[in-house]
């Protein structure tokens, strides 16, 4: 008798999408000369502590009445609608009833600095945009990155028939190489850093974690 031909599937699967936003070069010119005049020290997030090499704000960006800021949340949250309605089931019109909640804070990245490793906690999305990137050395690829962890590495035992799987079966950090007018979302649970800036600028980056709610669902905790 013959075997039946195997025909895997994947689960278990994260989306992750990166994509360009509708920002012209002069709205990131004046937002990345905005943000670096109010990276002050009443700015700065007083949840963590002090970094000179990398600097960290509040997380009321986007509460800001400046012109830049609002038509870049504009363009965030416009952006990660249509990828969350991409990944999701539902009637037409039922995602539209949706009440967007979100945060956001802005991260200079100095050079040799870093963000370390985290996920965001009471959202279910995370959205990056960044607003100006340094051109990365030749020789440091990873300079800057947006890494991405694997969280199933830690328990996993590797042998010979599953440390080179195809994709989409293939194991393993993903990275995203940050650009200018690019925004990179993905599920706030996923573990994530950006990478040392092995440049001599800095790396100007928003984030932004987001939920969403259903017409008078109370039952989210406050932020």
């Amino acid at each position: 008798m013959n075997a039946p031909a195997a025909a895997p599937v994947p689960i278990f699967a994260t989306p992750f999408a990166a994509l360009p936003l509708a920002v012209p070069a002069a709205l990131n010119e004046a937002l990345a000369a905005l943000l670096a005049a109010r990276a002050t020290e009443e700015q700065r997030d007083p949840e963590t502590p002090p970094d000179p090499l990398c600097y960290r704000s509040r997380e009321d960006l986007f509460d800001w009445s400046a012109e830049p800021v609002a038509a870049l949340r504009r363009e965030m949250l416009g952006a990660l609608c249509a990828v969350v309605r991409a990944t999701n089931l539902g009637a037409p019109g039922e995602f539209d009833r949706l009440t967007v909640q979100a945060r956001a804070r802005f991260a200079l990245i100095r050079p040799d600095g870093g963000l370390p490793a985290a996920s965001l906690p009471l959202a279910s999305w995370c959205a990056i945009y960044c607003v100006a990137a340094p051109p990365g050395p030749s020789a440091r690829p990873l300079s800057g990155v947006l890494r991405l962890y694997e969280p199933r590495l830690g328990s996993m035992f590797m042998d010979a028939a599953n440390w080179r799987l195809r994709p989409p079966f293939a194991g393993g950090h993903h990275t995203w190489q940050p650009v200018a007018g690019q925004m990179a979302a993905f599920p706030a649970w996923v573990a994530h850093e950006i990478a040392l800036n092995r440049t001599d600028q800095d790396l100007v980056l928003v984030i932004a974690r987001v939920r969403f709610a259903n017409p008078g669902q109370e039952s989210a905790p406050p932020w």
